[in-house]
């Protein structure tokens, strides 16, 4: 009897991939609520214009390589892929940049590798770092004024890159951009030049927290094991701790990595990926961790503020690896030990 062949993501409780990629969906909604709060629609915009592509392109791509369209259309996968990038970019990203970070998402990311289960690295992040080095004014286009901008000036900035009035572009550092290039200031010091940074850190701070509330529904339906994301905070919040503790003027808290930036998303919606991460639960420690510790290393001193994307790359590279030295002894069966010179 013929063997079907089966790629991953092998799941259990969770009867459907759709019905897992669902519940994912409905999760990141909190932190979705609470980011158009502080910065605008500029996120709904993204959303909606990333999901359209998603779906686009999954189909297009189907079509050429001869699969039958509406099963795995509607398995959700390509739409967490589009929430994951919204949720990621910035909320005035213009209609070319989602564009370019979901068709490399899409195509190159995912279906180059053959598709849901054959990619070994996680899509939305592919699209996320390839802009991110490719467009990086773009990328870092962060105003703090977006909550107050109707939605037709937003989604005028969408397509036209400026607004009536005279207002054409916006800069604006993030709270971990200035807790990173300090210009030889301590941290008390940039505080106090920069009100906007306290601000920012508020900001920050509710939006993972939404996130960590939507990680934490997850591991209560049994979405995912808590080995990957617990690994990955404790390494980041260890090394955040232990510099603080030897220069607190220099390095920012563990709580302030913990609540900055993508780190409750990243957390809990794509280090949990089933396809590019690690599998045995060793594994998904080590995965963790060692996402966790790039990520500290580059935000500290790296060119990038933030770097869940970079970070998750490299562990995903590394996740084979992983998997060959965690791999789980078989019930009943003694590893085999090395001959020596003695034995006939």
């Amino acid at each position: 009897m013929a063997l079907v062949n089966i790629s991953s993501p092998h799941h259990h409780g969770l009867s459907k991939t759709s019905r897992l990629m669902g519940w994912v969906l409905l999760a990141t909604l909190p932190g979705l609520a609470v980011q158009s709060y502080f910065y605008g629609y500029g996120t709904l915009i993204n959303l909606l214009w990333a999901s359209v592509l998603s779906l686009g392109f999954e189909a297009i791509v189907l079509g050429l390589r001869r699969r039958p369209i509406m099963p795995y259309l509607t398995d959700g996968s390509a739409l967490v892929t589009a929430f994951l990038l919204a949720l990621a970019l910035p909320p005035f990203s213009p209609w070319w940049l989602t564009l370019v970070a979901v068709l490399f998402s899409i195509v190159f990311a995912k279906h180059l590798y053959g598709g849901l289960g054959s990619n070994p690295f996680n899509p939305a992040m592919v699209g996320y770092a390839l802009c991110l080095i490719a467009f990086p004014v773009s990328m870092t286009q962060w105003a703090g004024t977006e909550s107050t901008l109707s939605f037709g000036q937003q989604w005028q900035w969408f397509w036209l890159e400026s607004i009536d009035g005279g207002i054409d572009a916006w800069t604006r550092a993030t709270p971990l951009d200035l807790m990173r290039h300090t210009k030889g200031l301590t941290l008390n010091e940039v505080a106090s030049t920069n009100p906007q940074l306290g601000l920012g850190l508020i900001a920050n701070m509710w939006v993972n927290v939404a996130y960590l509330l939507g990680g934490l529904f997850l591991l209560a339906i049994r979405a995912f094991t808590w080995h990957a994301p617990v690994a990955m905070l404790a390494g980041l919040g260890l090394c955040a701790g232990l510099f603080h503790m030897g220069e607190p003027d220099l390095y920012p808290s563990a709580s302030q990595h913990l609540l900055t930036g993508a780190t409750m998303l990243s957390a809990f919606f794509i280090v949990t990926d089933p396809v590019s991460g690690a599998t045995s639960r060793q594994g998904k420690l080590v995965f963790g961790a060692g996402v966790g510790i790039l990520v500290f290393i580059i935000r500290s001193y790296g060119s990038y503020p933030d770097a869940f994307a970079f970070a998750i790359l490299l562990m995903n590279l590394s996740a084979p690896l992983i998997d060959t030295y965690t791999k789980p002894k078989a019930y009943g069966h003694q590893p085999k030990k090395p001959h020596s010179q003695g034995d006939k």
